[in-house]
Parts: structure tokens; C-alpha cells; sequence
């Protein structure tokens, strides 16, 4: 249906309410992308935040959540992607802009579906986020950066490079250090 935003999925022609808040996806998102979950606590974590009642079929329920939270039959790009953003390293300067897109502060409405949020997300327009797209996605293509685009990353550097999380075993290792200093 046209326009549809789904609040279910059909895993083995059984339909399983899903929750379809942006939010909801935000946490799978997250979970994916912590380095100390291992692949079967991460799709653990998928299973249990989308669906409401778990379907039997994992395998199956995780392809559909899978279409879900890429938002559904949306043209996918064939190239290997580049990390570019980080929904949570990049919240500071993507929530920003989505309120700007949205005229209202996303973060406290009641109820926003996941795929409403994606089709703000993707109309951000011209502001500091896709500045510092642009920016990121010149220096992973090693383009030539244009004389202003130069002084704003040198200005802004913990801004445009993605601070990669340290693991556990790291942090702690850090930790003695910085102990011993």
C-alpha cells in the first residue's frame, strides 16, 4: 500500500507487531555497532527491541527486520559502503538537523515511526551535518578539500574525524596508564 508505514512484519505468513519508533532502531543501531556484543547478543538485542512477540523462525524474523530498519524498498547503493557517520558519534550535529527538516524537536515527540525519521533524515539540506559530510566523504575519496573546507577541519577536527570506540581491554589498559602518570 502507498504510504503505508508498517507496525508489523510477516515472518513465516504470521504477521508480529513490531516497535516502529525511530527510537527503537536508534538502540538496534547502537547494539550493532558495540564491539563487546558478540553477533548472536547483537541480533539477541534485534529480535528483542523490534518484535514485540519474538517469532519462532529467527533467521527469518532477522531478514525482515533487516528490510525494516533499511527502510524497507529503498534503492541500496552496490559499492562497499565508507563509514561516514556514526548515529551515535554524530547525534550532536544529526538531531540538529533533522529538527530543522522536521520544525520540531524530534528527540521529545511521543511517537515517531523509524521510517519517518529516515525520510527527514535523508532531506537534511544544507547546515554543519552535511558540511561535515562532505568533508568526511572528500577525505576518504582523497579529493582536494577547497581552501574554506581546509580551515573548517582544522578548526574542527574531533568534529569531522569519528573518534572509533576503544574496546574494553583497551579502555582499561588506558586506564592503568593514565593511573601510573
Amino acid at each position: 500500500m502507498i504510504g503505508h508505514l508498517p507496525q508489523s512484519l510477516v515472518v513465516d505468513g504470521e504477521e508480529y507487531d513490531i516497535n516502529s519508533d525511530f527510537r527503537t532502531a536508534l538502540v538496534i543501531i547502537e547494539a550493532y555497532n558495540d564491539e563487546t556484543l558478540t553477533d548472536y547478543e547483537k541480533m539477541l538485542c534485534c529480535l528483542k527491541c523490534l518484535f514485540k512477540e519474538i517469532p519462532p523462525n529467527a533467521d527469518e524474523a532477522l531478514k525482515q527486520a533487516t528490510w525494516f530498519l533499511d527502510g524497507g524498498d529503498m534503492p541500496k547503493s552496490k559499492q562497499a559502503p565508507v563509514k561516514l557517520m556514526d548515529w551515535e558519534y554524530d547525534q550532536s550535529i544529526i538531531f540538529p538537523a533533522v529538527n530543522k527538516v522536521a520544525g520540531y524537536e524530534t528527540r521529545t515527540a511521543e511517537y515517531l515511526h523509524w521510517w519517518s525519521f529516515l525520510g527527514l533524515f535523508n532531506e537534511i539540506g544544507e547546515g554543519l551535518y552535511s558540511q561535515v559530510m562532505n568533508i568526511r566523504s572528500k577525505r576518504a575519496k582523497h579529493k582536494k578539500l577547497e581552501k574554506w573546507e581546509r580551515e573548517f577541519y582544522n578548526e574542527h577536527k574531533a568534529l569531522v574525524n569519528i573518534k572509533e570506540k576503544l574496546t574494553a581491554e583497551e579502555q582499561e589498559e588506558l586506564g592503568f596508564i593514565n593511573n601510573l602518570v
